[in-house]
């Protein structure tokens, strides 16, 4: 399951700023949004705000008032007016840029970022769901390790809450992927996933708990009370 698709996914992965020059051209067309050209990426909103500029497909470069290498200049057959400047939030997703919106300065583009990146570290690290996201098997054998010492190969501990049916996992060396996982522990994720199903562990719950790392949560609890979460398998009880 890509990342997109994952139900526990909250916010954006790879947030960047980039500051961007609104573009008019042809009368009939559209604002071009392109970079500055990295010669010129020092000068500030006042030189380059209403100045002509030449741009081609990657970047721009303002003429009015500027030196503009004769080379460089031949790279942009294209000629225009730098209207204005906004500083685009970009992410990624599925390793493709991302537009999540514009501002009209940097400052505020950079809370715009730090308010979505959740720098606290523990925005959605913690989640309770509903126990039908696991057959009645799963939940027995997550019942029977909270009552031991959980393998530490399993880089998971399940845990009981007193006076309560539901059954928590604390999640260990999160986000159960190749990269993370081999340099942790030296595995990768399918060597995870077939050392789970080895020692017995249902399916569905291999799932959930590796769908939940990949979210990098860090405790995730079933409890029978629980909302159910969209988009994640339900099971019907046996």
């Amino acid at each position: 399951m890509s990342r997109s698709n994952n139900p526990f996914v909250r916010g954006y992965d790879g947030l960047s700023v980039h500051r961007l020059l609104a573009i008019s051209y042809d009368d009939d067309c559209p604002l071009s949004y392109l970079p500055l050209h990295v010669s010129q990426s020092h000068l500030p909103d006042s030189q380059v705000e209403r100045h002509a500029c030449v741009f081609c497909d990657d970047f721009a470069l303002i003429t009015e008032g500027q030196n503009v290498p004769p080379e460089l200049g031949a790279q942009c057959p294209s000629h225009g007016i730098a209207r204005n400047l906004v500083y685009a939030v970009m992410a990624e997703e599925a390793g493709q840029p991302l537009h999540v919106g514009d501002t009209y300065s940097e400052e505020a583009a950079r809370e715009v970022v730090r308010r979505l990146r959740f720098e606290t570290g523990f925005y959605s690290r913690a989640w309770e769901i509903s126990s039908a996201h696991i057959t009645e098997e799963a939940g027995r054998f997550l019942a029977e390790l909270a009552d031991i010492a959980t393998p530490t190969r399993f880089l998971f501990i399940a845990f009981r809450i007193p006076y309560s049916p539901a059954i928590g996992v604390k999640l260990i060396s999160t986000p159960w992927t190749d990269d993370n996982l081999q340099q942790v522990e030296g595995i990768t994720a399918a060597r995870l996933r077939q050392e789970h199903r080895r020692k017995g562990m249902p399916e569905c719950l291999v799932d959930v708990l590796h769908l939940a790392t990949l979210a990098d949560v860090r405790i995730l609890v079933f409890d029978a009370d629980a909302p159910i979460l969209e988009g994640l398998t339900l099971y019907e009880n046996e």
